[in-house]
């Protein structure tokens, strides 16, 4: 019986503890704009940050990179692009909202003063990502890079990620 009440009070306990944890993650960032350290690299649209200690997912607004974990071509290309203009550094995040994965949906700002979406297009390294975002400025980079063959427009028939990602889950 003692085992008994003494387990449940350490369940109890352990419970409220992760609770506690779990309350500052669920702070809403949405439309919220903060500084944060970039701790990790997904691919070339996707990192993580660290924010009040808390490891977040961000998911670059406006723009679709070509897949890394589905070896599409500049795949690795895109996600070192990213790596390179703001790994390890201070940014900061313009949040607008969460994904159905439960990533920040966001513009990134380096310590460059450098728009880290916009940059991505410029270097030819993404989509505008049209399904999501009707911003002129995302588009005209686009047009810009595709028309100097930057990046992944020297290829001569490049993939959109979201053609890819269908192409993959019909094999």
């Amino acid at each position: 019986m003692r085992f008994n009440i003494l387990n449940k009070f350490l369940v109890l306990i352990l419970f409220s503890i992760f609770s506690f944890g779990q309350s500052q993650l669920k702070e809403n960032l949405s439309h919220k704009t903060f500084s944060a350290k970039v701790i990790g690299i997904s691919d070339g649209d996707t990192m993580e940050i660290l924010y009040k200690e808390n490891p977040i997912k961000i998911r670059l607004a406006h723009i679709d990179s070509p897949e890394k974990r589905r070896t599409q071509p500049f795949g690795n290309n895109a996600k070192q692009a990213l790596s390179n203009l703001c790994f390890g550094r201070i940014v900061t995040v313009q949040a607008e909202k969460y994904d159905r994965y439960k990533r920040l949906i966001a513009v990134v700002i380096n310590d460059k003063n450098q728009n880290i979406n916009k940059q991505m297009l410029k270097q030819g390294m993404a989509w505008h990502y049209k399904k999501y975002s009707t911003d002129s400025d995302y588009a005209k980079l686009e047009t810009e890079a595709r028309k100097n063959r930057v990046g992944l427009w020297q290829d001569n028939t490049p993939i959109a990620p979201w053609l890819w990602r269908e192409n993959k889950k019909k094999k």
